[in-house]
């Protein structure tokens, strides 16, 4: 892409930055597998007390996850007090400026009504006029869908934790080979969203060379989830 579409994409791109923190994002996955690894005690321990083996790794996810939720919570906890945005938990009305009940002004771009449309091309000439969606006598207020926002992040979190979910339910099946499990999942991972975003153009317009280098990329993943099997395979057979 060119600088420009780079920044039409994503305000914030800086591919150093993308790179880096992709790099250091692949060294913390792999320590969430030493989590896992550290936690057999608690599998066994989970087994004597009558946990069937298949369910075994759950405990464990709730001491390796906690790492992780406190840094989130915290984070996030820092985020709302700087942008001041704790409020949208609780009020689905968008307000401007720090004042909760201040009518929303919609732009051209943003207002949905008739009249706004009708004056799109007047307003995009004046760049310092606001249009007002005036359906009735009172000034359009934005409201945020509360209920659903709220069920879409539930999904997510529910979605998102599924993965390990099912993860320690196969990793439980693995016996000795259970080494392998975590680079099967993480290679499933990546390739399946990946093919998941070309499904939904979302490498369209990234240039030959890039859609190139994705190729490659899937290839080596496929190879080595292919060898650590066959590896596996040969191990059963001797």
């Amino acid at each position: 892409m060119s600088p420009e579409q780079q920044k039409a994409a994503i305000e914030e791109f800086d591919l150093r930055k993308g790179i880096g923190v992709a790099i250091l994002s692949g060294v913390m996955s792999a320590c969430f597998a030493y989590g896992l690894a550290a936690g057999d005690p608690i599998k066994r321990l989970t087994v004597q007390h009558g946990t069937a083996k298949l369910w075994q790794g759950l405990p464990v996810l709730t001491v390796v996850l906690v790492g992780g939720f406190l840094t989130n919570f915290i984070w996030c906890l820092i985020l709302l007090a700087r942008n001041k945005t704790g409020y949208q938990f609780f009020n689905s009305q968008i307000r401007k400026d720090g004042i909760n009940d201040e009518p929303i002004i919609e732009t051209a771009v943003d207002a949905p009504s008739r009249e706004v449309v009708e004056h799109i091309h007047s307003s995009m000439s004046a760049p310092s006029a606001v249009v007002v969606a005036e359906e009735s006598s009172a000034v359009a207020v934005v409201h945020a869908p509360m209920l659903r926002n709220y069920l879409l992040c539930a999904l997510a979190g529910t979605t998102w934790y599924f993965q390990f979910f099912f993860y320690t339910m196969g990793e439980s099946q693995m016996g000795r080979y259970g080494f392998s499990s975590w680079t099967l999942h993480m290679a499933s991972i990546i390739i399946f969203s990946s093919l998941w975003g070309i499904g939904f153009k979302e490498w369209k317009g990234a240039g030959i060379r890039a859609g190139a280098l994705l190729t490659l990329a899937l290839f080596l993943l496929f190879a080595s989830t292919v060898i650590v099997g066959y590896g596996n395979y040969l191990g059963l057979a001797h």
